[in-house]
Order: C-alpha cells, then structure tokens, then sequence
C-alpha cells in the first residue's frame, strides 16, 4: 500500500540525528515500531510529508528543516524565574526539568544557567532551530479502521489519561 496523507496507519524504524552529526539523538531499531495516523499531526510535518507516496518495505534518508521539524529557537520561550521555584532540586546548567503548564500538560525546560537567585531556563524544544536527518523504512501501512479514524488514535480510543502512544515527533 501508497502511503497517503489522510487516514493511513504507518508503522516505521527510524533513526534520527542533527544534519550534518553523527550522533543519533532518537531510534526505535530493534524495537517496537512507531506506528502514527497520517493527518493527525501526530509526527513532525516534514517527516509526514516526506513519507507520503512511500510504499511499505521502502526505505530512505530524509532531511527535515527546523522549520518544518520542531520550529526555530524562539526567543520569547527563555525565561527567567525565581530560583525560590524550584526550592529542592539541585540544580545543574543544562540539566531538563519537567512540570506542567498553565493547561495541565507536561512541559519540560533547560536549565541554561543560575545564580543565588534566580534561573534561567529555555522552554524551546531541545531540537528547536536544528534540521535533522531521518533514516526510515516503512514497515507497514493500512487505512485506517472507522474507530481510528474517528478518535485519530492507532488501535482505537485511549484509556482515560492516556497519550497517543507515539515515540519522536509526537506533538
């Protein structure tokens, strides 16, 4: 099966890094297949655009731009706050840390740097503002069923707090 851009079931391996390394930053080899729903914003844009028309068994390096991966670095996403807020922690430059946002979603932050009294962290994913390159090959594809469809989730609805159970990529 074509992969299309609506409503297909993709499964694939990947392997990730930043353009131009070779240190891997994400895998799924040897592992469980990442499987997602095209159409649903459930992978970065560029990969899911690069994977439309690919066939299962097909295989490829595909180049993502920032842009079209996790964004450029935005300025506005570095803060600084009060070190009294994260009274507890022993605190290391370049350390991440996770909370929940204003909507109760999980967020996570680097700590760029800190003094007595305050820190500074950067809320920009840590692959904002970086292209990357993905090996891929596409272990399966199928429409998906009436209930995928609907709910937008592989295999059905989710448990009650459950996630959309996607590895790299997921939104």
């Amino acid at each position: 099966m074509t992969i299309t851009n609506e409503n297909c079931v993709v499964g694939i391996e990947y392997e990730v890094k930043e353009a131009g390394t070779t240190e891997i930053v994400d895998s799924n080899k040897g592992a469980q297949p990442l499987e997602f729903m095209m159409g649903k914003q459930q992978i970065i844009p560029g990969l899911e655009s690069a994977l439309t028309g690919m066939t299962v068994d097909e295989a490829g390096d595909i180049i993502v731009k920032a842009a079209d991966a996790y964004g450029d670095v935005n300025p506005e996403a570095m803060q600084t706050l009060p070190k009294d807020q994260f009274e507890g922690v022993d605190l290391v430059a370049g350390m991440t840390l996770y909370g929940q946002n204003e909507d109760g979603q999980t967020t996570q932050v680097i700590v760029k740097s800190f003094d007595d009294t305050e820190v500074n962290v950067d809320f920009n994913h840590p692959l904002a503002g970086k292209d990357l390159m993905f090996s891929v090959k596409v272990l399966s594809a199928r429409e998906a069923t009436a209930d995928e469809a609907t709910s937008g989730v592989v295999g059905g609805a989710p448990e009650e707090g459950g996630s959309c159970g996607t590895g790299c990529g997921c939104h």
